[in-house]
């Protein structure tokens, strides 16, 4: 196993695995419950790392680390033609009535 990267948060090295299996790559999240032991130990050392099996993987993995870093940020809002609330633009469902949205 090789360290690919370490992970701002959980969420982003979750991002980050699913996106890496998808593509056939075996990977994991390590250092996933090490954030209570902030503190007690060096605060680097509980940051989320993402890690691969096989490091022949490693340049196909380090492209999809750099399109997800690169990703522009998402912003906008639309509202749901059923109930009127307002969801984020990347949402395909309606977070409040799940009803599609267009």
């Amino acid at each position: 196993m090789m360290r690919l990267c370490t992970a701002a948060n959980l969420i982003e090295a979750h991002l980050l695995l699913h996106q890496l299996t998808q593509a056939g790559i075996d990977a994991q999240v390590l250092n996933e419950h090490a954030q209570g032991g902030m503190g007690e130990i060096p605060f680097t050392h509980t940051w989320p790392e993402i890690w691969i099996a096989e490091p022949s993987d490693e340049t196909r993995a380090r492209r999809i680390v750099s399109t997800f870093e690169q990703a522009p940020a998402v912003t906008g809002t639309r509202l749901c033609a059923a109930c009127g609330e307002e969801n984020p633009s990347v949402f395909e469902i309606c977070w409040h009535c799940g009803h599609p949205l267009s």
